[in-house]
């Protein structure tokens, strides 16, 4: 057996995932009843939801014990990246609606959910998040109180903590880190079980109906994933940036497509963040913050499907709405993951720009619920590698610069 378990190990992990992928396919389209086997996903989605809280913290507050002065010019470059992307992709998700428009068949109106009155009311969601009580934001995993905490901690233990101190948080962030790294080692487990469940639950029928929405959703999010984020990177490292985009897909995207949660990834992000040797100072503080506000996939998501309503109910959209539209939806989707439904809530928001009714919008968002499996996936996917892909990229131009070597 323990042979055995050395030949599994020795096999690449994403080799192991893709065999875990298939074997789920297989099983959901034999034995869909089986759905005993979808434990395996629930399992291994909620250890990493477990973890991510905890290493955010414990990692974020070790590395700011023990920065470095430099850290500060490469964590606001990659900032500026993960907005800069953001707004990008909402200006693209504009062009592909007026492009190709699309009219809904719309559904009933979400039954409990309830979306935000407007922009003030998520932007003092995100504010009440920050100041959130340090054990509540671990227990609720609200990743901006985590964020918040940790650097004002990190910051003081930096000012007082003794040598022995700052070993002992390296140690304790190691001890966590290994934990992550056996959690990861199940991921092929994992997403048997998400497959099967995704493939057992809804079949391929969600295409039929809503195809042309979400080929125009799907379509957007990986123009921004291959063609606007590598030149992004290009223009920054001055290089052939698809190697590590495509190494971000793979490591990263993959399991975010099938966990759909970029909180969920958070430790997977970290862990090829180490693997391409980026500081662990850096990436341990622009990893989860990328979780929160690098969210290409929320901006599409909310500017598709808004301009959806307003072309199925006939309204004009002109170019300065259009721009409106483009930059509300950009700082609404960094503020999604502090909102109860992510992107989806955030639509009626978007509605109100054009006069469209909280009732319309909801039903919008019914619409979305529909086709949230394949659309959240995607969205997750893009978020979740482009925040290892910007992270990389930051650090990367900083070392071309020094004349050192750089390899994706």
């Amino acid at each position: 057996m323990k042979n055995l378990m050395k030949m599994w190990n020795d096999i690449s992990l994403i080799l192991r995932i893709l065999v875990g992928l298939i074997v789920g396919v297989i099983l959901a389209l034999l034995v869909p009843q089986a759905t005993i086997i979808s434990l395996l996903g629930t399992l291994f989605v909620g250890a990493l939801k477990a973890i991510a809280p905890i290493l955010v913290f414990v990692l974020v507050m070790s590395s700011l014990t023990n920065a470095q002065a430099a850290v500060g010019k490469r964590f606001r470059t990659v900032v500026f990246l993960y907005m800069l992307s953001t707004l990008l992709a909402a200006v693209a998700a504009v062009v592909a609606s007026f492009l190709f428009p699309v009219t809904l068949k719309l559904t009933e109106a979400v039954g409990d959910a309830t979306p935000p009155s407007g922009i003030g009311e998520v932007m003092s969601t995100l504010l009440t998040n920050i100041v959130s009580n340090p054990v509540s934001s671990l227990m609720n995993a609200n990743y901006i109180g985590i964020l918040t905490w940790a650097i004002i901690f990190g910051l003081a233990l930096r000012k007082v903590a003794s040598e022995g101190t700052k070993n002992a948080l390296n140690q304790i962030s190691g001890a966590v880190s290994q934990a992550v790294r056996w959690i990861i080692n199940l991921a092929p487990f994992g997403i048997l079980g998400l497959v099967f469940d995704s493939v057992s639950t809804n079949g391929l029928s969600i295409f039929q109906d809503y195809g042309k929405l979400l080929a125009v959703l799907v379509g957007c999010m990986l123009f921004i994933a291959l063609v606007i984020d590598p030149f992004i990177a290009a223009i920054c490292l001055h290089r052939n940036p698809y190697p590590l985009v495509f190494r971000c897909f793979k490591e990263s995207g993959v399991t975010a497509f099938f966990t759909r949660s970029s909180a969920a990834n958070i430790p997977i992000n970290m862990a090829l963040c180490e693997k391409l040797g980026l500081d662990k100072d850096m990436y341990s503080v622009s990893i989860p913050l990328g979780a929160t506000i690098n969210m290409d996939g929320a901006a599409i998501t909310i500017t598709v499907m808004t301009l959806a309503a307003a072309h199925t109910m006939g309204i004009t959209v002109d170019i300065p709405t259009a721009i409106i539209l483009s930059l509300l939806a950009t700082v609404a989707a960094c503020g999604a993951s502090g909102v109860a439904g992510g992107s989806l809530l955030l639509i009626p928001m978007a509605c109100s720009l054009f006069g469209i009714s909280n009732d319309i919008a909801m039903q919008v968002v019914g619409v979305g619920f529909i086709i949230g499996v394949v659309q959240d996936s995607f969205e997750t996917a893009i978020n979740s590698s482009g925040d290892v892909l910007f992270a990389a990229t930051a650090e990367f131009r900083e070392w071309i610069k020094e004349g050192k070597e750089v390899k994706f």
